[in-house]
């Protein structure tokens, strides 16, 4: 997922072979095979180009970090002491964007534009009048689940929510 992330648009799977390969050593068939095990879980959507497909995230990354803390923070027992602790474990520009995102969402305003120097948000890329595809379908136990550039992505025995 993170390299599909990363383009925020559609990909195939010899432009996701070329990015990894910059890296490491991989082939096409476990590029082909982890997509498609994206795409039957719903993490991706896909669309024939000839005899290839093109795949598109379902959900933007932001979206599914927000699933991801949700879905810790609905299991504790003592929701309020979890998010003392979150907080505390947070940089000051991560306590600054926290209280940003509060101020948009008590008053309606829109995401600020990044600081200078830094690199926009790659989720935010949305055409205009486009609406945002942020559907979650479901969160995998762990954040290595969406991403595509570990060790042994797409293990047929690893079942690991690629």
């Amino acid at each position: 997922m993170t390299r599909v992330w990363k383009w925020n648009r559609p990909v195939t799977v010899r432009e996701v072979l070329e990015d990894l390969q910059r890296e490491r050593s991989i082939a096409y068939t476990t590029v082909m095979t982890v997509l498609d095990n994206l795409h039957q879980k719903g993490w991706v959507r896909r669309e024939a180009e000839g005899r290839a497909y093109r795949y598109e995230a379902v959900s933007t990354r932001a979206a599914y970090a927000a699933a991801l803390m949700n879905e810790a923070w609905s299991r504790s027992d003592n929701p309020a002491a979890a998010l003392v602790a979150f907080f505390g474990m947070m940089s000051d520009e991560q306590r600054q964007a926290l209280r940003d995102a509060v101020r948009m969402v008590e008053g309606g305003t829109e995401v600020p534009a990044p600081a200078s120097g830094e690199q926009p948000a790659e989720e935010s890329a949305e055409k205009p009048g486009e609406e945002s595809a942020e559907v979650v379908r479901e969160v995998p136990d762990t954040a290595e689940a969406a991403d595509t550039g570990d060790e042994n992505p797409g293990s047929a025995s690893g079942g690991r929510g690629r």
